[in-house]
């Protein structure tokens, strides 16, 4: 299996320098560079984003201008500058008409070679009027009757970066199309059947040459086809992961429900529907024999801490030990004080170990841990060093809220051999992206709310009056209730969000009075920030001025006003995440949207899906049709793969075939060995997904 050490021979030329086509030298290579283009593999890849229409006509007159217009012309006197910097112009007759064509910083030797007076020529670019009188200014193809053939009739227009010109790129993409030989199919043929797809080298043979503007649409057979691929590299790596966990022996954690029936009596409440299925789904895989890879989604509020409970006493049940794991260490503190409780009803021994714990205190958690003595550990990243040692580690639980990749998962997972993860996000996903970036795992979605959520008022208030804002606040402290005021996203930097949440505290701290507001930022020593959070907390200060860090997690019952300046900069799920802080109490809570007047008309559709709904799901489908995959989550660290066809926002359907075809190929031949499965190779060393070949050759 020579091909799992390095890529196959006849992908060769595809992975070559891009040197070696027509038109590119080593300057321009650099420059391509500039449009994530390295080799001939991804040229053919970066497809055209419109096209220009280049039918040939008799004249310019009746065109609806300004307008790309193609036409045969007989070239007139020559008008040379007088002055330096001015045009130099052309006038020319076609067959009904005459007008301009017009140069900047021209030679006069080069336009009389090119354009003798008293020729024909074809030419072909913009037409537009200036001072009432058409001119075509530097017309894209100048050519003789002859070579008319040469423009062609519709000419695709492709993404450009400094130092690369159409035409350049257009003589790139000629010299690399015979480069992409058949590689066997793929693609499941009745599905290509179906389809009407046509194989990989026609499609991007098509791709490349369209013919109108249909041809750019994302359902065209051809760009449909290119975009499959994609997706389906992409979800038999996420599928070879998968098999890859589950092929890893995991233990057989069944407990008897003892320890959780304690904790249920001494719920005030019953659990949901959604959290009653998520339970079993959870515990059902824990019992069984292959490791639990499994991605926890809920909306703000829907209990996962419950459900998260519940698995982690099964482990304790089965006489294992689990693990939590939070961002921060507030957040992990939060979570031990709201475990604490139900796990002291159950009998069970819990502790909290952070990177803050040091000397004799972390020597002595650490002794506990490998005893065996704590049944269920709290933290953040220091539970992944190295002198951290379990007794027998059944369960992780990842409270991520984004931090952890699949890389982080599989690093997890090693701590305790054979360990069940469940991995636990408040950000409800669209369906697409979660089939994106969590294809490698198993889902369960708690969709309802516990009862006695209390809905949460939102109104949008311009920030004109931001006085009655003030003294609206002001009431409130006096009636004994807090409030959050998060600080504008002045732009994605650190340092000037901090400016504008001290400058905001000062306001507030002059109109509300000494000790009332608190501050907290990310830029603030780590201690500061939690000592700020606890005053909060505590409820010693009234107001907490913050910049995002609060979106994440902090419980505080006793807030029930939610302030967001300049609103309209903050994504949907943000200001979605943001609002879900309030409203934890007895209290009616209020979330005040503030903007500055006038909205553009994405922000003013943003925030009135906010007003409009608590619905974390569908806020998370209409933000990902409002921003686009890549800002949703934020590509750099998102971990999401960037697909040069396939959009992530209308081809979910596209998504949901490919997730079913890889996981139905995998089953049937999970080490590729077949016809289908050797091609099914080649595409994954196409796609560059290196990763996945490894798992094949590893598993």
């Amino acid at each position: 299996m020579a091909e799992a050490r390095g890529r196959p021979e006849i992908l060769f030329p595809l992975f070559a320098e891009l040197e070696g086509l027509d038109g590119i030298g080593p300057k321009t290579a650099k420059n391509y560079k500039g449009l994530g283009i390295e080799t001939p593999k991804d040229l053919l890849l970066t497809l055209p984003v419109g096209g220009i229409n280049r039918t040939r006509r008799a004249t310019i007159n009746g065109a609806d201008l300004p307008a790309t217009l193609t036409v045969e012309i007989v070239v007139g006197p020559h008008r040379k500058p007088a002055l330096k910097g001015r045009p130099y112009r052309v006038h020319v007759t076609d067959a009904e008409t005459s007008f301009d064509l017009v140069f900047f910083h021209a030679r006069g030797d080069y336009l009389d070679r090119l354009l003798p007076t008293g020729a024909r020529r074809v030419i072909s670019g913009k037409v537009e009027l200036f001072d009432g009188i058409a001119q075509m200014v530097h017309p894209d193809h100048v050519v003789p009757p002859a070579e008319a053939e040469s423009i062609p009739a519709f000419e695709p227009v492709y993404p450009l970066t400094s130092g690369v010109t159409q035409k350049g790129i257009v003589k790139a993409v000629a010299s690399a199309l015979p480069r992409a030989p058949y590689l066997g199919e793929w693609i499941d043929l009745p599905l290509l059947k179906s389809k009407k797809w046509p194989a990989w080298p026609e499609a991007l043979e098509a791709a490349h040459h369209p013919e109108s503007e249909r041809d750019f649409s994302r359902a065209h057979p051809a760009r449909e086809r290119l975009a499959y691929d994609e997706l389906l590299a992409h979800q038999v790596t996420l599928g070879l992961a998968r098999a890859k966990v589950r092929r890893a022996k995991g233990f057989v954690s069944k407990g008897d429900g003892a320890l959780a029936a304690k904790v249920l009596e001494s719920l005030p409440y019953s659990p949901t529907g959604a959290q009653t299925r998520a339970i079993a789904e959870i515990t059902a895989d824990m019992g069984a024999e292959t490791r639990m890879n499994r991605l926890l989604q809920g909306d703000v509020g829907a209990g996962k801490t419950l459900v998260a409970l519940m698995a982690m006493l099964n482990a304790v049940e089965a006489g294992g030990q689990a693990v939590m794991m939070a961002p921060t260490s507030i957040l992990a503190a939060q979570h031990l004080a709201g475990l604490k409780p139900l796990t002291d009803a159950a009998g069970v021994v819990i502790e909290m170990l952070t990177g803050r714990d040091k000397g004799g205190e972390r020597r002595a958690k650490l002794k506990a841990l490998k005893a065996g003595d704590i049944s269920i550990l709290v933290g953040t990243h220091a539970v992944f060093q190295d002198d951290v040692a379990f007794a027998d580690l059944r369960l992780a639980v990842v409270d991520e809220q984004h931090r952890f990749g699949v890389r982080e998962r599989v690093r997890l997972g090693s701590k305790g051999q054979g360990a069940d993860v469940l991995v636990m996000t408040a950000t409800p996903i669209p369906r697409t992206l979660s089939l994106a970036t969590y294809g490698d795992m198993d889902i369960s979605v708690l969709d309802e709310k516990p009862p006695g959520r209390k809905p949460i008022a939102t109104a949008l208030v311009s920030s004109g009056r931001m006085g009655e804002v003030v003294q609206h606040l002001a009431d409130a402290v006096a009636e004994g209730r807090q409030a959050y005021w998060v600080c504008p996203l002045v732009e994605e930097s650190e340092a000037v969000d901090m400016t504008a949440a001290e400058d905001r505290f000062k306001a507030l701290r002059a109109s509300l009075g000494e000790g009332v507001v608190g501050l907290v930022h990310g830029q603030m020593p780590p201690a500061e920030k939690d000592a700020a959070m606890a005053d909060f907390i505590a409820g010693r200060t009234r107001v907490l001025v913050a910049t995002t860090v609060i979106e994440v997690g902090v419980d505080v019952p006793n807030a029930s006003i939610m302030v967001i300046e300049q609103a309209e900069n903050f994504g949907l799920a943000q200001l979605h995440q943001l609002r879900g802080r309030v409203g934890r109490g007895q209290a009616a809570s209020t979330c005040l949207l503030m903007y500055r007047a006038p909205l553009g008309e994405t922000a003013a559709r943003r925030l009135q899906v906010l007003r409009e709904t608590e619905d974390g799901f569908r806020i998370a489908e209409e933000d990902l049709a409002i921003r686009g995959a890549g800002d949703l989550i934020g590509t750099a660290q998102s971990g999401l793969p960037r697909f040069r066809v396939a959009d992530l926002e209308s081809q979910t359907g596209l998504m949901e075939i490919a997730q079913r075809d890889a996981r139905a190929l995998l089953a049937h031949d999970p080490d590729l060995m077949g016809a289908r499965g050797q091609s099914v190779r080649v595409l994954l060393w196409l796609m560059e997904q290196e990763k996945a070949i490894r798992l094949i050759s590893v598993g």
